[in-house]
């Protein structure tokens, strides 16, 4: 990861500029004039005192002093305004982008937030505008895809420090003599701890690794062998992330090469509101090799290579500058790396070690997970992957699986991409996908007929006439269904979705209080929000709420229900519920309407998510139809 240089605001610079001068100025040789013959002075009798020098008063500093603060608000204001223009042109994603900018400023300044009431004011109204986007986002069908980040296993064995075991030390030494290796290998006591480290506390990540390497091996060593880099830098990618697309380190590093977003735009590596190509396993390969290429031919050492892949190689030059010697076991032993970098190499010669010689420590057994087969769609438009999950007749999570750099339920709009199937299903999708017109795509749907079902119960559930469904089948009205058989359903944009789609958000956010053991997850399934927007609106990275004392959630909207100017629905009161709920505890039995949620039944009834999920098995998913039982309970 490369550390960029920050630009000084510029009364700062100037202050510097001038600092620089005075000092110049002090250092300047001054001119000796001969010494005068010193005289005695003459006595005077009775001299009058001299009177009294009178104190000048100081000249005031006029010049503007600097200000940090308004300084920031200022850049700050330029992108914003810069999204607003963004916005008002239908360009929404670069809208985004202006925005989320915006918002870095503002969070990566040395400023705490609510210290200063311009901050926090600035603060407010950029996240108002990027909450407004991801609100419109939700409502379009554009919900971001809840993808199971996994955390990058190279965090944890950074704050490890193990013992050295003189017998693992000496067993590895031993084997290493007969290793082949076009990576240098090298036993050293950070070796040797890393070593026993994976060999006991943190054998379940490498095993689990070493299993996952079979998904990815052939594509890996196929294209390090094109790029003409060492097989061996395969155990990079093992100790960095496990081999999963979806690994995220604390700083923000991604995909199975752990690319921060500024290198990987270096290598052609996208990033934008659809699509995020540090997670597509064979295009983040490919630039990894190139990148670990390129640092090799800078500094012509593989193991300096590997220590500028991680901490940038601009801090590895310094280093070399500051010691004069350009070896990476001098630099470690000189302590002028970061503590990360220094473990790093140390981490990859340790997997490397264990990968080659798995009989030794006992690995024999760890079977590798086979590659995963696909068909390869190119396409340029955009469609549900609920929807193509349908006509291939897979899980949309299997999709997502295929496809991990999709960060969205749909794929991009207008721009090329190469979409994964199933192996063998390609034919299949262009079968069904060519009579769905093109801007169709993301709101039909493909259905799968249940017993008892008629097309006038299936036009209700998705909210389109029953005449409109049949003519596009070529079936007559009263036909029957049969059971299993497929339909498209020409859905009315807006009219009807599953997931997130019909729901409406409250546009103001309402503060939640957070409890003790809540996380990101728990608290996206008590209010029915995507858990990726709980993260987004209040800028979090992973599950864990700890710390935090309030989260802000922009509420789900029951169906029919229009926010007031304060931004809640206009409901009845809490006390008007409390009242039905003395009167009446008895079970009741409610009708799921088209866009109700688990959290708006929940609240309609005066109960809560967790007591409806067990009152009707746990269920997970509603449809239009469902009769749910509820137990009131007074809060």
């Amino acid at each position: 990861m490369s550390i960029g240089k920050s630009q000084l605001p510029i009364p700062i610079t100037v202050a510097a500029l001038l600092a620089s001068v005075g000092c110049q100025s002090a250092q300047r040789p001054t001119t000796l004039l001969p010494a005068t013959q010193a005289s005695a002075p003459a006595v005077r009798q009775n001299a009058a005192p001299a009177p009294a020098a009178k104190a000048v008063p100081p000249i005031p500093d006029t010049r503007p002093k600097p200000d940090p603060i308004r300084e920031l608000v200022e850049k700050v204001e330029k992108e914003y305004q810069a999204g607003e223009d963004s916005y008002q042109a239908g360009q929404i994603e670069t809208a985004k982008q202006n925005f989320d900018r915006a918002l870095q400023l503002l969070l990566e300044s040395p400023f705490q937030i609510r210290s200063d009431e311009r901050l926090e004011r600035e603060f407010d109204r950029v996240l108002d505008a990027v909450n407004s986007l991801d609100l419109e986002a939700l409502e379009r069908g554009e919900a971001v895809t809840e993808q199971k980040s996994e955390p990058a296993p190279i965090d944890e064995a950074n704050e490890v420090t193990y013992p050295v075991d003189p017998n693992i030390r000496a067993k590895a030494e031993a084997e290493l003599k007969a290793t082949h290796s076009d990576l240098p290998l090298m036993m050293t006591d950070q070796v040797a701890s890393y070593i026993n480290y994976f060999s006991s506390r943190g054998r379940g990540t490498f095993e689990n690794a070493l299993a996952r390497s079979g998904r990815y091996q052939e594509m890996i060593r196929r294209i390090l062998a094109e790029e003409g880099v060492p097989q061996e830098l395969i155990y990079l990618a093992q100790a960095e992330s496990g081999f999963h697309p979806l690994a995220v380190s604390r700083a923000g590093a991604r995909g199975i090469w752990q690319f921060m977003a500024s290198r990987a735009r270096g290598y052609g590596l996208e990033r934008d509101w659809w699509v995020d190509e540090r997670q597509d396993p064979e295009k983040a390969t490919r630039a990894a090799a190139r990148h670990l290429r390129d640092l090799y031919n800078e500094f012509g050492d593989w193991y300096l290579a590997m220590a500028a892949y991680n901490s940038g190689p601009g801090t590895v030059q310094q280093a070399v500058k500051r010691t004069g010697y350009a070896d990476y076991w001098e630099l470690y032993k000189r302590n002028v790396l970061p503590r990360e970098t220094r473990n790093y190499v140390p981490i990859i010669l340790a997997v490397t070690i264990m990968a080659k010689n798995p009989t030794q420590y006992g690995l024999e057994n760890v079977v590798p997970e086979r590659p995963v087969p696909y068909d390869r769609v190119a396409i340029n438009y955009a469609f549900d992957l609920r929807l193509v999950a349908d006509c291939v007749d897979a899980s949309a999570s299997t999709l997502q699986d295929l496809n991990p750099s999709l960060l969205r339920w749909t794929t991009p709009k207008n721009q090329p991409f190469d979409l994964h199937l199933p192996a063998g299903s390609k034919d299949r999708y262009w079968d069904v996908i060519s009579v769905i017109p093109s801007d169709m795509r993301v709101w039909w749907r493909y259905h799968q007929v249940e017993p008892g079902e008629t097309l006038g119960s299936i036009g209700r559930t998705y909210h389109t006439p029953a005449k409109a469904i049949a003519e596009v089948n070529s079936l007559a009205e009263e036909d029957e269904l049969p059971t299993g058989s497929k339909l498209i359903v020409p859905v009315t944009p807006g009219k009807y979705g599953s997931s997130s789609d019909a729901v409406k958000y409250a546009r103001r956010a309402t503060p939640y209080r957070v409890r003790k053991g809540d996380t990101v997850s728990s608290v996206a399934d008590n209010f029915e929000i995507p858990a990726a927007m709980i993260r987004r609106w209040n800028r979090l990275s992973g599950e864990s709420l700890r710390g935090r004392h309030l989260l802000y959630l922009h509420l789900p909207l029951p169906p029919g229900a229009e926010e007031d100017l304060a931004g809640t629905s206009k409901q009845r009161s809490k006390n008007d519920l409390q009242a039905d709920g003395n009167k009446n505890k008895k079970v009741l039995r409610h009708k799921v309407q088209p866009g109700e949620t688990l959290y708006s039944i929940a609240r309609s009834h005066n109960t809560t998510v967790a007591a409806l999920k067990q009152n009707n098995g746990n269920l997970a998913t509603l449809r239009p139809g469902m009769i749910l039982l509820i137990s009131p309970s007074v809060r």
